[in-house]
């Protein structure tokens, strides 16, 4: 599937401003998007938006189907007279450069129990036909994930392997008992999900009336802590008590000399393709809810993943394992039709993994970032080596900043030597024909006049901000995702001259 000429912004959602610890679907999101519409971009690209778990990490969710409550507008809520200004008044000072996810779930989920009490007590039949309407048609994720956060819950929290067995096992008398003991928390849960889909579709919608289109982010593994594995233990490599017998991860590379462990249960694509494939198609057809365009993390993983026995502590001793390949793809585009994917080909990648996505006609990646290390008559990440059907990026959301790679100050977040650096910088010096003077703005100028058909910026290199600002670190187990911008960053000078440059490499819509 081949896209038009366009460029556009990497932002999570997190990652916006506003007063209450984190970004949301509220008015400083209409904002960027005011700002995009402004700056001539036609997409906005964002991460994984479900709920969190370890970490904080959008690549670790409680569920692959619902939306992180966390990201609702309280001051939407305060509009639809859910809530008053005097609940909002007792808000913390929270930082607004970075999210503290703990005090901000402290601070949101009591509001948001507040809400759902006076919807019971005072919403409309209209309303409360659509909260129904709602239920009903994502009853198929949402009893079993509104069920598992209560019940972990009540808990404390616990995986779920460490509950009763009867519960653990989803005995129907231990299902019936606990939705009935629980059932209040339950449909405030699902009343949190009706919230955060309401608020979503109203951005999107106003992202399409400033023709501007979202590319979300499709996590090839889910959490072993999530209410999928829970509920479909029979899709997982698990032994009798629910825990991984294999996890998943990727052997040593750029980002760790002992490899990234994600712990991730792996799939049993023979149980999987028995059904014909239906959970994938069932989730893929819940992201297009919510965006435009699908980006399928670590895609070589179709093909073949690194599989770690789950008693290991660091991803060496792996091997390769074959994925479910065209199979899956076929499956997926006999139920859905064409949809538009774009494949994250990053890492350890194979002649079979391309022949793979070119098989099933998606655009890959290419990473300016990555472009002066290695062979500049075959890499594909240097610019004069890109084909149309790619998606160019300055970086992405496991890169530094721009600046801060420009910085050249390894700090363990790679593999790579201090000499190894050095000599990156000289030929990327070289080969960009620059001094450094405005780094983020030449590495910007050098995609954007790629003949890749689409351009994907993140925001802090729009805004030439340094190390302080990179999303994530991989590998590294905690202070990631925490990145904030402040509304006073996004200036009518960096809107005009992203516009400019956008006009001049042909990727405006106008």
């Amino acid at each position: 599937m081949s896209y038009s000429r366009s460029s556009g912004i990497l932002l999570h959602p997190t990652s916006l401003p506003g007063r209450h610890g984190i970004g949301s679907l509220g008015p400083e999101a209409y904002r960027f998007i005011d700002f995009l519409h402004g700056a001539s971009q036609q997409i906005w690209q964002v991460l994984p938006l479900g709920p969190t778990g370890y970490g904080d990490s959008p690549y670790q969710c409680f569920s692959a189907f619902a939306g992180n409550p966390l990201l609702i507008s309280l001051d939407k809520l305060a509009e639809d007279g859910l809530l008053s200004e005097d609940d909002l008044a007792g808000a913390p000072s929270f930082s607004d450069e970075e999210v503290d996810y703990g005090p901000v779930a402290e601070f949101k989920l009591p509001l948001l129990r507040r809400a759902f009490k006076n919807f019971k007590r005072r919403a409309s039949q209209h309303d409360r036909d659509d909260f129904a309407s709602f239920c009903h048609r994502a009853a198929f994720w949402l009893d079993d994930y509104a069920l598992f956060m209560a019940i972990r819950e009540a808990h404390s929290y616990a995986l779920w392997t460490n509950w009763e067995k009867e519960i653990a096992d989803r005995q129907p008398q231990a299902i019936a008992y606990w939705s009935e003991k629980l059932a209040d928390e339950i449909q405030a849960r699902k009343y949190w999900e009706y919230l955060f889909f309401k608020q979503w579709t109203e951005l999107r919608d106003y992202c399409h009336q400033q023709d501007i289109k979202i590319m979300g982010d499709m996590p090839i593994f889910i959490s072993h802590d999530s209410a999928d594995v829970w509920a479909h233990r029979e899709l997982f490599h698990l032994d009798e008590r629910g825990n991984p017998t294999v996890v998943a991860g990727v052997p040593p590379d750029y980002f760790s000399e002992t490899g990234q462990l994600w712990g991730n249960p792996l799939y049993r694509w023979d149980a999987v393709a028995r059904t014909g494939y239906q959970w994938w198609i069932d989730r893929l057809r819940s992201i297009l809810l919510l965006v435009d365009i699908v980006r399928l993390d670590h895609f070589r993983g179709f093909e073949a993943y690194w599989e770690v026995p789950a008693t290991e502590k660091t991803a060496v001793n792996g091997r390769w394992v074959k994925g479910p390949g065209v199979a899956l793809f076929n499956a997926l585009e006999k139920a859905l039709g064409k949809v538009p994917i774009v494949a994250e080909n990053l890492g350890t990648i194979t002649p079979e993994v391309e022949q793979l996505r070119e098989q099933c006609g998606f655009p890959g990646m290419a990473i300016l970032q990555f472009a002066f290390v290695g062979d500049p008559k075959t890499s594909v990440h240097v610019p004069h080596n890109y084909v149309r059907n790619t998606v160019a990026y300055t970086g992405n959301h496991d890169n530094d900043t721009i600046v801060g790679w420009w910085a050249g100050e390894n700090n363990g977040a790679s593999t790579r030597s201090l000499d190894e650096i050095s000599r990156e910088k000289a030929f990327a010096k070289r080969y960009l024909d620059t001094d450094g003077h405005e780094i983020n703005w030449v590495v910007i100028r050098a995609i954007l006049a790629s003949v890749a058909e689409m351009a994907i910026i993140p925001l802090q290199d729009v805004l030439g901000l340094g190390s302080e600002a990179r999303m994530n670190v991989p590998a590294r187990p905690s202070g990631n995702w925490r990145w904030r911008y402040r509304s006073e960053m996004l200036t009518k000078e960096i809107q005009e001259r992203l516009r400019e440059l956008t006009v001049i490499y042909g990727r405006s819509s106008a």
